[in-house]
Protein backbone atom coordinates (compact mmCIF):
# COMPACT_ATOMS: atom_id res chain seq x y z
CA UNK A 1 0.00 0.00 0.00
CA UNK A 2 1.69 3.32 -0.68
CA UNK A 3 2.57 5.95 1.61
CA UNK A 4 0.49 9.12 2.20
CA UNK A 5 3.24 11.12 0.46
CA UNK A 6 2.56 9.33 -2.81
CA UNK A 7 -1.14 9.48 -2.79
CA UNK A 8 -0.86 13.33 -1.83
CA UNK A 9 0.95 13.53 -4.95
CA UNK A 10 -2.03 11.68 -6.99
CA UNK A 11 -4.33 14.23 -5.45
CA UNK A 12 -2.07 17.39 -5.99
CA UNK A 13 -1.50 15.93 -10.05
CA UNK A 14 -4.56 15.74 -10.37
CA UNK A 15 -5.66 18.97 -10.27
CA UNK A 16 -2.77 19.81 -12.52
CA UNK A 17 -4.20 17.52 -14.94
CA UNK A 18 -7.25 19.68 -14.67
CA UNK A 19 -5.68 22.94 -15.69
CA UNK A 20 -3.93 21.05 -17.93
CA UNK A 21 -6.91 20.15 -20.21
CA UNK A 22 -8.56 23.44 -19.71
CA UNK A 23 -5.78 24.72 -21.78
CA UNK A 24 -6.21 22.28 -24.51
CA UNK A 25 -9.77 23.40 -24.88
CA UNK A 26 -8.85 26.85 -24.75
CA UNK A 27 -6.02 26.50 -27.22
CA UNK A 28 -8.47 24.55 -29.34
CA UNK A 29 -11.01 27.02 -28.53
CA UNK A 30 -8.41 29.87 -30.20
CA UNK A 31 -7.81 27.62 -33.27
CA UNK A 32 -11.16 26.80 -34.35
CA UNK A 33 -14.22 29.43 -32.78
CA UNK A 34 -12.54 32.34 -31.58
CA UNK A 35 -13.50 35.65 -33.14
CA UNK A 36 -10.68 37.41 -34.12
CA UNK A 37 -11.48 40.12 -31.30
CA UNK A 38 -11.71 37.75 -28.83
CA UNK A 39 -8.16 36.19 -29.39
CA UNK A 40 -6.57 38.69 -26.83
CA UNK A 41 -8.86 37.47 -23.93
CA UNK A 42 -8.52 33.71 -24.76
CA UNK A 43 -4.39 34.16 -24.64
CA UNK A 44 -5.11 36.36 -21.24
CA UNK A 45 -6.82 33.40 -20.00
CA UNK A 46 -4.66 30.51 -21.47
CA UNK A 47 -1.95 32.54 -19.97
CA UNK A 48 -3.38 32.41 -16.72
CA UNK A 49 -3.75 29.24 -16.62
CA UNK A 50 -0.50 28.23 -17.77
CA UNK A 51 0.85 30.22 -14.42
CA UNK A 52 -1.53 28.53 -12.51
CA UNK A 53 0.03 25.33 -13.29
CA UNK A 54 3.39 26.61 -13.04
CA UNK A 55 3.22 27.22 -9.87
CA UNK A 56 1.80 24.03 -8.58
CA UNK A 57 4.32 21.62 -10.43
CA UNK A 58 6.87 23.77 -8.83
CA UNK A 59 5.51 24.45 -5.02
CA UNK A 60 8.21 23.20 -2.31
CA UNK A 61 5.00 20.96 -1.07
CA UNK A 62 5.45 19.08 -4.44
CA UNK A 63 9.66 18.79 -4.22
CA UNK A 64 9.41 17.07 -0.48
CA UNK A 65 6.53 14.84 -1.95
CA UNK A 66 8.62 13.80 -4.40
CA UNK A 67 11.65 13.02 -2.25
CA UNK A 68 9.44 11.58 0.35
CA UNK A 69 7.39 8.80 -2.43
CA UNK A 70 10.74 8.19 -3.92
CA UNK A 71 11.71 6.14 -0.36
CA UNK A 72 8.34 4.29 -0.81
CA UNK A 73 9.53 0.87 -1.60
CA UNK A 74 5.65 -0.45 -1.87
CA UNK A 75 5.71 1.12 -5.18
CA UNK A 76 4.28 -1.23 -8.03
CA UNK A 77 5.75 -0.53 -11.00
CA UNK A 78 2.94 2.11 -12.82
CA UNK A 79 3.39 3.67 -8.87
CA UNK A 80 6.74 4.01 -9.53
CA UNK A 81 6.55 4.92 -13.57
CA UNK A 82 4.04 7.63 -12.19
CA UNK A 83 6.08 8.98 -10.07
CA UNK A 84 9.15 9.10 -12.46
CA UNK A 85 6.86 11.23 -14.53
CA UNK A 86 5.91 13.56 -11.84
CA UNK A 87 9.73 14.20 -10.96
CA UNK A 88 10.48 14.73 -14.73
CA UNK A 89 7.23 17.34 -14.86
CA UNK A 90 8.32 19.04 -12.07
CA UNK A 91 12.02 19.74 -13.13
CA UNK A 92 11.38 20.64 -16.52
CA UNK A 93 8.76 23.42 -14.70
CA UNK A 94 10.95 24.13 -11.96
CA UNK A 95 13.71 25.04 -14.37
CA UNK A 96 11.89 28.33 -15.53
CA UNK A 97 10.62 30.90 -13.28
CA UNK A 98 6.87 31.73 -13.53
CA UNK A 99 6.82 35.37 -15.51
CA UNK A 100 8.66 33.47 -17.71
CA UNK A 101 6.46 30.97 -18.16
CA UNK A 102 3.40 33.42 -18.73
CA UNK A 103 5.64 36.11 -20.98
CA UNK A 104 5.99 32.65 -23.27
CA UNK A 105 2.42 31.99 -23.33
CA UNK A 106 1.61 35.71 -24.27
CA UNK A 107 4.23 35.55 -26.51
CA UNK A 108 3.30 32.81 -28.27
CA UNK A 109 -0.19 33.73 -28.67
CA UNK A 110 0.57 36.90 -29.96
CA UNK A 111 2.85 35.71 -32.59
CA UNK A 112 0.44 32.83 -33.80
CA UNK A 113 -2.42 35.91 -33.75
CA UNK A 114 -0.25 37.34 -36.32
CA UNK A 115 1.21 34.24 -37.96
CA UNK A 116 -2.45 34.08 -39.13
CA UNK A 117 -2.66 37.24 -40.72
CA UNK A 118 0.95 36.76 -42.32
CA UNK A 119 -0.14 33.31 -43.73
CA UNK A 120 -3.78 35.62 -44.97
CA UNK A 121 -1.36 37.50 -46.54
CA UNK A 122 2.00 35.84 -47.89
CA UNK A 123 3.65 38.12 -45.98
CA UNK A 124 6.47 37.28 -43.71
CA UNK A 125 7.11 40.76 -42.67
CA UNK A 126 4.04 41.20 -41.07
CA UNK A 127 4.78 38.07 -38.13
CA UNK A 128 8.44 39.12 -38.09
CA UNK A 129 8.70 41.01 -35.38
CA UNK A 130 6.79 38.90 -33.42
CA UNK A 131 8.50 35.39 -33.96
CA UNK A 132 11.38 38.12 -33.10
CA UNK A 133 10.06 38.46 -29.83
CA UNK A 134 9.38 34.85 -29.37
CA UNK A 135 12.45 32.77 -30.08
CA UNK A 136 15.04 34.72 -27.56
CA UNK A 137 11.98 33.30 -25.11
CA UNK A 138 12.16 30.23 -26.36
CA UNK A 139 16.18 30.01 -26.07
CA UNK A 140 15.92 31.59 -22.85
CA UNK A 141 13.19 28.16 -21.56
CA UNK A 142 16.07 25.89 -23.68
CA UNK A 143 18.91 27.32 -21.78
CA UNK A 144 17.04 27.10 -18.62
CA UNK A 145 15.85 23.55 -19.01
CA UNK A 146 19.38 22.18 -20.63
CA UNK A 147 20.82 23.60 -17.33
CA UNK A 148 18.29 22.08 -14.69
CA UNK A 149 18.76 18.41 -16.97
CA UNK A 150 21.93 18.24 -18.14
CA UNK A 151 21.56 18.80 -21.48
CA UNK A 152 22.27 20.32 -24.68
CA UNK A 153 19.47 23.59 -25.47
CA UNK A 154 17.77 21.47 -27.90
CA UNK A 155 17.52 18.11 -26.38
CA UNK A 156 16.07 20.19 -23.58
CA UNK A 157 13.31 21.46 -25.75
CA UNK A 158 12.99 17.93 -27.29
CA UNK A 159 12.12 16.65 -23.76
CA UNK A 160 9.10 18.42 -23.78
CA UNK A 161 7.59 16.29 -27.07
CA UNK A 162 9.95 13.61 -26.92
CA UNK A 163 10.99 12.08 -23.57
CA UNK A 164 14.30 11.33 -23.54
CA UNK A 165 14.83 12.31 -27.25
CA UNK A 166 18.08 13.19 -28.83
CA UNK A 167 19.92 15.35 -31.51
CA UNK A 168 22.48 12.85 -31.34
CA UNK A 169 19.98 9.57 -32.09
CA UNK A 170 18.12 11.65 -34.18
CA UNK A 171 21.20 12.91 -36.48
CA UNK A 172 22.27 9.27 -37.93
CA UNK A 173 18.58 8.38 -39.13
CA UNK A 174 18.02 11.65 -40.78
CA UNK A 175 21.08 10.71 -42.54
CA UNK A 176 20.25 7.12 -43.36
CA UNK A 177 17.03 8.63 -45.03
CA UNK A 178 19.30 11.16 -46.62
CA UNK A 179 20.58 8.25 -48.09
CA UNK A 180 18.26 5.79 -49.17
CA UNK A 181 15.74 8.44 -50.32
CA UNK A 182 17.31 10.48 -52.92
CA UNK A 183 17.96 7.24 -55.26
CA UNK A 184 14.29 6.03 -54.42
CA UNK A 185 13.00 9.19 -55.13
CA UNK A 186 14.29 9.33 -58.48
CA UNK A 187 13.40 5.56 -59.08
CA UNK A 188 9.75 6.41 -58.49
CA UNK A 189 9.25 9.32 -60.81
CA UNK A 190 10.91 7.35 -63.31
CA UNK A 191 8.32 4.72 -63.40
CA UNK A 192 5.00 7.05 -62.76
CA UNK A 193 6.48 8.52 -66.07
CA UNK A 194 6.46 5.27 -68.08
CA UNK A 195 2.78 4.91 -66.40
CA UNK A 196 1.77 7.74 -67.15
CA UNK A 197 -0.98 10.10 -64.90
CA UNK A 198 -4.62 8.36 -63.06
CA UNK A 199 -7.39 9.43 -64.52
CA UNK A 200 -8.55 12.29 -62.68
CA UNK A 201 -11.93 13.68 -61.02
CA UNK A 202 -13.97 16.05 -61.78
CA UNK A 203 -15.03 18.88 -59.13
CA UNK A 204 -16.68 20.26 -57.60
CA UNK A 205 -16.97 18.30 -53.92
CA UNK A 206 -18.80 19.95 -51.40
CA UNK A 207 -17.85 20.24 -48.22
CA UNK A 208 -21.07 18.79 -46.29
CA UNK A 209 -20.79 15.69 -48.50
CA UNK A 210 -16.60 15.76 -47.72
CA UNK A 211 -17.84 16.10 -44.09
CA UNK A 212 -20.39 12.72 -44.26
CA UNK A 213 -17.19 10.55 -45.97
CA UNK A 214 -15.03 11.87 -43.10
CA UNK A 215 -17.33 10.89 -40.39
CA UNK A 216 -18.58 7.32 -41.96
CA UNK A 217 -14.47 6.26 -42.10
CA UNK A 218 -13.84 8.10 -38.51
CA UNK A 219 -16.89 5.88 -37.11
CA UNK A 220 -15.85 3.14 -38.90
CA UNK A 221 -12.29 3.10 -37.47
CA UNK A 222 -13.49 3.09 -34.10
CA UNK A 223 -13.65 7.37 -33.37
CA UNK A 224 -16.42 7.76 -30.39
CA UNK A 225 -18.71 10.99 -31.41
CA UNK A 226 -19.84 10.69 -27.91
CA UNK A 227 -15.98 11.92 -26.96
CA UNK A 228 -14.86 14.28 -29.90
CA UNK A 229 -16.19 16.07 -32.57
CA UNK A 230 -14.79 17.18 -35.99
CA UNK A 231 -14.55 20.77 -37.21
CA UNK A 232 -12.57 23.19 -39.47
CA UNK A 233 -9.38 25.01 -38.95
CA UNK A 234 -6.66 26.82 -40.61
CA UNK A 235 -4.60 24.20 -39.82
CA UNK A 236 -4.96 20.52 -39.04
CA UNK A 237 -4.63 18.71 -35.47
CA UNK A 238 -6.06 16.82 -33.01
CA UNK A 239 -6.08 18.30 -29.02
CA UNK A 240 -8.68 18.53 -26.41
CA UNK A 241 -8.53 15.36 -23.48
CA UNK A 242 -8.96 11.83 -24.23
CA UNK A 243 -13.02 12.40 -23.16
CA UNK A 244 -13.43 15.66 -24.91
CA UNK A 245 -10.94 14.73 -28.35
CA UNK A 246 -10.98 17.40 -30.87
CA UNK A 247 -10.30 16.72 -34.82
CA UNK A 248 -9.74 19.82 -37.07
CA UNK A 249 -9.39 19.72 -41.29
CA UNK A 250 -9.68 21.96 -43.95
CA UNK A 251 -11.34 21.68 -46.89
CA UNK A 252 -11.13 22.14 -50.79
CA UNK A 253 -14.27 22.00 -52.86
CA UNK A 254 -11.98 21.00 -55.87
CA UNK A 255 -10.06 17.92 -53.83
CA UNK A 256 -11.66 15.84 -51.69
CA UNK A 257 -8.74 14.16 -51.27
CA UNK A 258 -6.27 16.18 -48.86
CA UNK A 259 -9.19 16.46 -46.11
CA UNK A 260 -10.05 13.29 -46.32
CA UNK A 261 -6.70 11.83 -45.40
CA UNK A 262 -6.16 14.67 -43.46
CA UNK A 263 -8.93 13.46 -41.18
CA UNK A 264 -7.72 9.88 -41.29
CA UNK A 265 -4.69 10.98 -39.93
CA UNK A 266 -6.02 12.72 -36.66
CA UNK A 267 -8.25 10.08 -36.44
CA UNK A 268 -5.09 7.95 -35.87
CA UNK A 269 -4.28 10.82 -33.01
CA UNK A 270 -7.82 10.57 -31.59
CA UNK A 271 -7.77 6.75 -31.26
CA UNK A 272 -4.53 7.24 -29.09
CA UNK A 273 -6.24 9.51 -27.13
CA UNK A 274 -8.99 7.34 -26.40
CA UNK A 275 -7.16 4.21 -26.03
CA UNK A 276 -4.71 6.04 -23.03
CA UNK A 277 -5.40 3.49 -19.64
CA UNK A 278 -8.50 5.01 -18.52
CA UNK A 279 -7.72 3.54 -14.53
CA UNK A 280 -4.91 5.84 -14.28
CA UNK A 281 -6.44 9.03 -16.16
CA UNK A 282 -5.80 12.23 -14.89
CA UNK A 283 -1.79 11.11 -14.15
CA UNK A 284 1.46 11.38 -15.84
CA UNK A 285 1.73 7.79 -16.43
CA UNK A 286 -1.56 7.56 -17.97
CA UNK A 287 -0.39 10.60 -20.43
CA UNK A 288 0.79 9.88 -24.70
CA UNK A 289 4.48 8.78 -24.09
CA UNK A 290 5.65 11.08 -26.37
CA UNK A 291 4.87 12.84 -30.16
CA UNK A 292 6.80 10.03 -31.55
CA UNK A 293 4.40 7.43 -30.65
CA UNK A 294 1.57 9.80 -31.34
CA UNK A 295 2.56 10.29 -34.78
CA UNK A 296 3.13 6.93 -35.00
CA UNK A 297 -0.73 6.04 -34.37
CA UNK A 298 -1.87 8.95 -37.04
CA UNK A 299 0.69 7.99 -39.80
CA UNK A 300 0.03 3.86 -38.88
CA UNK A 301 -4.06 4.90 -39.82
CA UNK A 302 -2.81 7.68 -43.14
CA UNK A 303 -0.21 6.16 -44.62
CA UNK A 304 0.07 2.16 -43.62
CA UNK A 305 -3.81 1.80 -43.94
CA UNK A 306 -5.52 3.84 -45.22
CA UNK A 307 -3.40 4.48 -48.30
CA UNK A 308 -2.88 0.84 -48.86
CA UNK A 309 -4.81 -0.65 -51.78
CA UNK A 310 -6.42 -3.09 -49.29
CA UNK A 311 -8.30 0.04 -47.24
CA UNK A 312 -8.96 1.98 -50.82
CA UNK A 313 -10.98 -1.60 -52.56
CA UNK A 314 -12.78 -0.84 -49.29
CA UNK A 315 -13.32 2.84 -49.26
CA UNK A 316 -13.81 3.30 -52.93
CA UNK A 317 -17.25 2.42 -53.07
CA UNK A 318 -17.63 4.14 -50.38
CA UNK A 319 -16.04 7.54 -52.10
CA UNK A 320 -17.90 6.95 -55.59
CA UNK A 321 -21.32 6.82 -53.68
CA UNK A 322 -20.74 10.28 -52.07
CA UNK A 323 -19.90 12.10 -55.08
CA UNK A 324 -21.98 10.56 -57.51
CA UNK A 325 -18.50 9.38 -59.32
CA UNK A 326 -18.49 6.89 -62.18
CA UNK A 327 -15.94 5.85 -64.54
CA UNK A 328 -12.26 4.79 -64.10
CA UNK A 329 -11.11 7.51 -61.82
CA UNK A 330 -13.19 6.17 -59.17
CA UNK A 331 -11.95 3.13 -58.86
CA UNK A 332 -10.07 1.53 -56.38
CA UNK A 333 -6.98 1.27 -58.34
CA UNK A 334 -7.29 5.16 -59.79
CA UNK A 335 -7.45 6.08 -55.97
CA UNK A 336 -4.32 4.12 -55.14
CA UNK A 337 -2.57 5.54 -57.73
CA UNK A 338 -3.44 8.92 -56.73
CA UNK A 339 -2.83 8.68 -52.90
CA UNK A 340 0.69 6.67 -53.99
CA UNK A 341 1.49 9.57 -55.92
CA UNK A 342 5.14 11.00 -55.54
CA UNK A 343 5.82 14.14 -56.86
CA UNK A 344 8.13 16.77 -54.75
CA UNK A 345 5.70 20.14 -53.44
CA UNK A 346 5.82 23.00 -51.30
CA UNK A 347 3.46 21.75 -48.88
CA UNK A 348 4.45 19.52 -45.85
CA UNK A 349 1.15 18.52 -45.06
CA UNK A 350 0.62 17.41 -48.90
CA UNK A 351 3.61 15.49 -49.39
CA UNK A 352 3.95 11.92 -50.40
CA UNK A 353 5.85 9.76 -48.28
CA UNK A 354 9.20 9.45 -50.24
CA UNK A 355 9.37 13.49 -50.07
CA UNK A 356 7.66 14.20 -46.23
CA UNK A 357 11.33 13.28 -45.09
CA UNK A 358 12.98 16.05 -46.38
CA UNK A 359 10.26 18.47 -45.53
CA UNK A 360 11.25 17.81 -41.61
CA UNK A 361 14.51 17.54 -41.88
CA UNK A 362 14.64 21.41 -43.69
CA UNK A 363 12.52 22.34 -40.52
CA UNK A 364 14.76 20.43 -37.64
CA UNK A 365 17.78 22.35 -39.52
CA UNK A 366 16.34 26.10 -39.52
CA UNK A 367 14.79 25.57 -35.73
CA UNK A 368 18.48 23.95 -34.60
CA UNK A 369 19.97 27.31 -36.22
CA UNK A 370 17.63 29.99 -34.91
CA UNK A 371 17.33 28.25 -31.47
CA UNK A 372 21.39 28.54 -32.06
CA UNK A 373 21.10 32.16 -33.17
CA UNK A 374 23.11 30.96 -36.52
CA UNK A 375 19.76 32.18 -38.48
CA UNK A 376 18.49 35.25 -37.92
CA UNK A 377 14.26 35.61 -37.86
CA UNK A 378 14.80 38.32 -40.83
CA UNK A 379 16.68 35.55 -43.23
CA UNK A 380 14.18 32.83 -42.66
CA UNK A 381 12.53 32.79 -45.47
CA UNK A 382 15.61 33.02 -47.66
CA UNK A 383 17.11 30.16 -45.66
CA UNK A 384 13.75 27.92 -46.40
CA UNK A 385 13.64 28.73 -50.20
CA UNK A 386 17.48 27.60 -50.50
CA UNK A 387 16.86 24.40 -48.11
CA UNK A 388 13.97 23.62 -50.51
CA UNK A 389 16.37 24.12 -53.57
CA UNK A 390 18.36 21.75 -52.21
CA UNK A 391 16.68 19.48 -50.34
CA UNK A 392 13.21 18.72 -53.04
CA UNK A 393 14.68 21.12 -56.19
CA UNK A 394 11.97 23.66 -55.97
CA UNK A 395 11.44 27.12 -54.66
CA UNK A 396 8.68 28.50 -52.68
CA UNK A 397 6.93 31.44 -55.28
CA UNK A 398 5.58 33.31 -52.10
CA UNK A 399 6.05 32.87 -48.26
CA UNK A 400 2.58 31.23 -47.64
CA UNK A 401 3.91 28.04 -49.33
CA UNK A 402 7.27 28.84 -47.71
CA UNK A 403 7.74 29.69 -44.26
CA UNK A 404 4.27 30.63 -43.15
CA UNK A 405 2.60 26.84 -43.72
CA UNK A 406 2.88 25.74 -40.69
CA UNK A 407 1.88 27.08 -36.90
CA UNK A 408 4.43 25.00 -34.81
CA UNK A 409 7.12 27.80 -34.48
CA UNK A 410 4.24 31.08 -34.65
CA UNK A 411 2.96 29.13 -31.66
CA UNK A 412 6.22 28.53 -29.32
CA UNK A 413 6.46 24.91 -30.54
CA UNK A 414 10.13 24.53 -31.04
CA UNK A 415 11.70 20.72 -30.95
CA UNK A 416 8.38 18.97 -32.46
CA UNK A 417 9.67 18.90 -35.81
CA UNK A 418 11.64 15.72 -35.88
CA UNK A 419 8.58 13.57 -34.24
CA UNK A 420 6.92 13.95 -37.40
CA UNK A 421 9.45 11.55 -39.52
CA UNK A 422 10.17 9.62 -36.49
CA UNK A 423 6.72 8.68 -35.88
CA UNK A 424 6.63 7.55 -39.72
CA UNK A 425 9.58 5.26 -39.07
CA UNK A 426 7.68 3.52 -36.04
CA UNK A 427 4.74 3.33 -37.74
CA UNK A 428 6.22 1.90 -40.31
CA UNK A 429 8.18 -0.90 -37.72
CA UNK A 430 4.49 -1.54 -35.53
CA UNK A 431 2.09 -2.45 -38.72
CA UNK A 432 4.71 -4.69 -39.43
CA UNK A 433 4.57 -6.11 -36.19
CA UNK A 434 0.97 -6.17 -35.95
CA UNK A 435 0.65 -7.70 -39.22
CA UNK A 436 2.77 -10.70 -38.47
CA UNK A 437 1.56 -11.05 -35.11
CA UNK A 438 -2.46 -10.93 -36.68
CA UNK A 439 -2.54 -13.32 -39.72
CA UNK A 440 -5.23 -11.94 -42.19
CA UNK A 441 -5.05 -8.47 -41.51
CA UNK A 442 -4.74 -7.63 -44.92
CA UNK A 443 -7.76 -8.89 -46.20
CA UNK A 444 -9.33 -7.62 -42.81
CA UNK A 445 -9.21 -4.18 -43.80
CA UNK A 446 -9.75 -4.73 -48.06
CA UNK A 447 -13.34 -5.74 -46.21
CA UNK A 448 -13.66 -2.50 -43.83
CA UNK A 449 -12.57 -4.42 -40.60
CA UNK A 450 -10.45 -2.47 -38.59
CA UNK A 451 -11.23 -4.04 -34.79
CA UNK A 452 -8.31 -6.66 -35.00
CA UNK A 453 -5.41 -3.58 -35.75
CA UNK A 454 -6.76 -1.04 -33.19
CA UNK A 455 -7.24 -3.70 -30.82
CA UNK A 456 -3.28 -4.72 -31.11
CA UNK A 457 -2.69 -1.38 -31.20
CA UNK A 458 -4.42 -0.73 -27.59
CA UNK A 459 -2.50 -3.55 -26.26
CA UNK A 460 0.69 -2.77 -27.40
CA UNK A 461 1.25 1.21 -27.53
CA UNK A 462 -2.45 2.83 -26.18
CA UNK A 463 -2.72 1.29 -22.97
CA UNK A 464 0.68 1.47 -21.98
CA UNK A 465 0.71 5.29 -21.67
CA UNK A 466 3.85 6.99 -20.10
CA UNK A 467 4.45 3.55 -18.32
CA UNK A 468 7.80 2.70 -20.50
CA UNK A 469 10.03 4.85 -22.53
CA UNK A 470 9.32 5.22 -26.18
CA UNK A 471 12.39 2.86 -26.74
CA UNK A 472 10.80 -0.02 -24.50
CA UNK A 473 7.53 0.95 -26.18
CA UNK A 474 8.77 -0.33 -29.29
CA UNK A 475 11.29 -3.27 -28.62
CA UNK A 476 8.33 -4.82 -26.74
CA UNK A 477 6.01 -4.33 -29.64
CA UNK A 478 8.31 -4.89 -32.47
CA UNK A 479 11.30 -6.74 -31.18
CA UNK A 480 13.92 -3.49 -32.49
CA UNK A 481 14.30 0.13 -31.41
CA UNK A 482 13.53 2.48 -33.55
CA UNK A 483 15.65 2.65 -36.62
CA UNK A 484 15.09 3.82 -40.45
CA UNK A 485 14.91 0.31 -42.42
CA UNK A 486 11.43 -0.74 -41.65
CA UNK A 487 10.27 2.71 -43.20
CA UNK A 488 12.71 2.23 -46.09
CA UNK A 489 11.58 -1.24 -46.85
CA UNK A 490 8.18 -0.41 -46.82
CA UNK A 491 8.78 2.56 -49.29
CA UNK A 492 10.43 0.38 -51.58
CA UNK A 493 7.59 -2.48 -51.22
CA UNK A 494 4.96 0.31 -52.13
CA UNK A 495 6.82 2.18 -55.26
CA UNK A 496 8.80 -0.13 -56.60
CA UNK A 497 7.55 -3.79 -56.04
Amino acid sequence: MPHASYKRLEEWFRRISALTDAGAILQWDLATMMPKGGARGRADQLAVLKALRHSLLCSLEVAQLLDAAGADVSLDDWQRANLEEMRRAHVLASAVGQPEVEALSRASSACEAAWRDARAESDFSIVRPSLEALVPLVRATAEARAKALGLDPYDALLEEYEPGGRAAEIDPIFARLGEALPPLLTAVLERQAEAGPPPEFRGPFPIEAQRRLAVQFMERLGFDFHHGRLDVSLHPFCGGTPDDVRITTRYDEQDFRPALMGVLHETGHALYERGLPREWRGLPVADARGMVLHESQSLLIEMQVCRSRAFLAFAAPLIRATFGGSGPAWEAEALYRHYARVEPGLIRVNADEVTYPAHVILRYRLEKALLAGTLKVADLPGAWAEGMRDLLGITPPDDRSGCLQDIHWYDGAFGYFPTYTLGAIAAAQLFDAACRAEPGLTEGIAAGEFAPLITWLRTHVHSQGSSKSTREILIAATGRPLDAEAFVTHLERRYLG
